[in-house]
């Protein structure tokens, strides 16, 4: 297995380079500091012991928004809207993630695209925008259907710049979102990990792992640089 000072290659190791066109993010937790708290957003839609019943069946994480699609219309609506509050809370402490930044100027240097890819509402997605200066496009919020985990929006975005799935990494905080709809794209994937959560036994037997995993975004640019050839899209001039 190869690896590299600041970051560890998962799988196999990459013996030849392969053509990196674009970088699709996830966006809470990867371009911003992660704010929202998610069990006590769970436990506030699920309940205490729904809570417990669903996340020991779920040791990767709990999919809420699909959860929510099986329930009746009145309930789906009171759980959107306490999900809807939580995610208020968020956007009032909204923080752009250290390394964000110089990473996004990197790719705009060598004309690799920049997309985003979140479960977040739109207007979350806006105000970053606005609030950062940074522009990801396309950028698909939970509005877009069907959402990460499915390979649907990244297939999108790869269309969308007319790239293969294997040109484009997607890079996110989520095994079970990011690395996942990554995965079943056929893209190559990094997971962020600054806490090494998911050196825990209980992510040893997952479906999809992760081709990249580093603890901040400060590393992917010398992981990009040194296993992949940096090819711009086509009319990769611009990212508005």
């Amino acid at each position: 297995m190869a690896t590299s000072p600041s970051s560890t290659v998962v799988n196999a190791a990459i013996t030849t380079k392969a053509s990196l066109r674009g970088v699709v993010f996830d966006m809470d937790g990867t371009l911003t500091v992660p704010v929202i708290d998610f069990p006590a957003m769970y436990r506030a839609v699920l309940g205490e012991e729904e809570y417990v019943k669903v996340k020991s069946k779920n040791p990767s994480g709990i999919d809420i928004l699909h959860l929510i699609e099986t329930w009746s219309p009145d309930k789906q609506k009171q759980a959107y809207q306490i999900i809807a509050d939580f995610e208020k809370q968020g956007l009032d402490r909204l923080e752009i993630m250290p390394g964000a930044s110089e990473l996004c100027g990197f790719l705009d240097s060598r004309n690799i695209r920049r997309g985003l890819i979140t479960r977040n509402v739109k207007e979350a997605v806006d105000l970053f925008h606005q609030r950062f200066g940074m522009i990801f496009s396309p950028a698909l919020s939970r509005e877009f259907r069907p959402y990460k985990p499915d390979p649907a929006p990244l297939l999108h975005i790869c269309s969308n710049w007319d790239v293969q799935p294997n040109e484009v990494m997607m890079i996110g905080d989520s095994l079970k979102d990011d690395v996942a709809c990554g995965k079943r794209a056929g893209a190559f994937t990094c997971l962020l990990d600054e806490t090494g959560r998911y050196d825990s036994p209980e992510y040893q037997n997952v479906e999809f792992k992760p081709d990249y995993k580093v603890s901040s975004l400060v590393e992917i640019h010398k992981l990009l640089e040194k296993d992949f050839n940096l090819t711009p899209c086509p009319n990769s001039g611009t990212h508005k």
